[in-house]
């Protein structure tokens, strides 16, 4: 088993972070990982992204080009790094912050609405251990425990206070990435518009439902914080 990771993102948004946590997770599970760092020239509002490798055997080289998964935490990143998933790869879009769809259709794609969950348990700076949470709900690759022993190590003693609203942010992002179940990802209420249209144009068939219909049950979809598509 090899995987690899990128997460992007603006400095200051937690993403070098997260990617030692998710490292350090299945470092304890008994993987080889690395942990590669790219930063921008500013400390914050620049950017900043890094990659993991976790794999069965010993890791030749940290770098990552094409990703079984990406996690962009901005525009600019999407931008950059959607390009960078592999064919059938996952690509996690923060879709508090960014105002496009994935363009691409050989992929899986996770909008999710980070900022707003982690508002929502009390812990407005953990947008990105919320995404992390989407991440391993949609592309499992460690347990909650090793997880868990993860964020505690990597915070340390001097940063423990913050451990609870960490694990929060983190138990909400899978949760909410699991109101989808997969098994529906087909179904026109969970497909946005712009799918529908590629979904009917293959299927004639199905063009006895109005547009409005269409239009109507994809309005039922923003209840949601996540769109998943296979």
């Amino acid at each position: 088993m090899k995987k690899e990771f990128i997460f992007a993102g603006f400095g200051g948004q937690g993403m070098l972070l997260i990617g030692k946590f998710l490292a350090m997770a299945c470092m304890l599970d008994g993987k080889h990982v690395s942990w590669l760092p790219s930063y921008g020239p500013e400390m914050r509002g620049g950017t900043a992204n890094c990659s993991v490798i976790v794999s069965d055997d010993p890791v030749a080289s940290p770098l990552v080009d094409m990703a079984d998964v990406v996690v962009a935490m901005n525009r600019p990143s999407l931008d950059k790094f959607e390009a960078h998933v592999k064919p059938g790869g996952v690509l996690v879009i923060n879709s508090s912050l960014i105002d496009r769809k994935a363009e691409r259709t050989d992929i899986k794609v996770v909008y999710c609405d980070a900022n707003r969950i982690a508002e929502s348990v009390g812990n407005p700076k953990g947008a990105n251990v919320a995404i992390l949470g989407a991440l391993l709900q949609k592309a499992p690759v460690v347990d909650d425990e090793k997880m868990s022993e993860a964020i505690r190590i990597e915070l340390g003693e001097r940063k423990a206070k913050f451990l609870p609203g960490n694990m929060k942010a983190l138990q909400a992002g899978k949760e909410d990435a699991a109101k989808l179940s997969i098994q529906n990802r087909y179904d026109r209420k969970t497909v946005p518009v712009f799918l529908t249209e590629i979904i009917f144009a293959h299927f004639p068939c199905a063009n006895n439902i109005s547009q409005q219909h269409r239009v109507t049950r994809f309005g039922e979809l923003h209840k949601y914080n996540y769109y998943y598509f296979m």
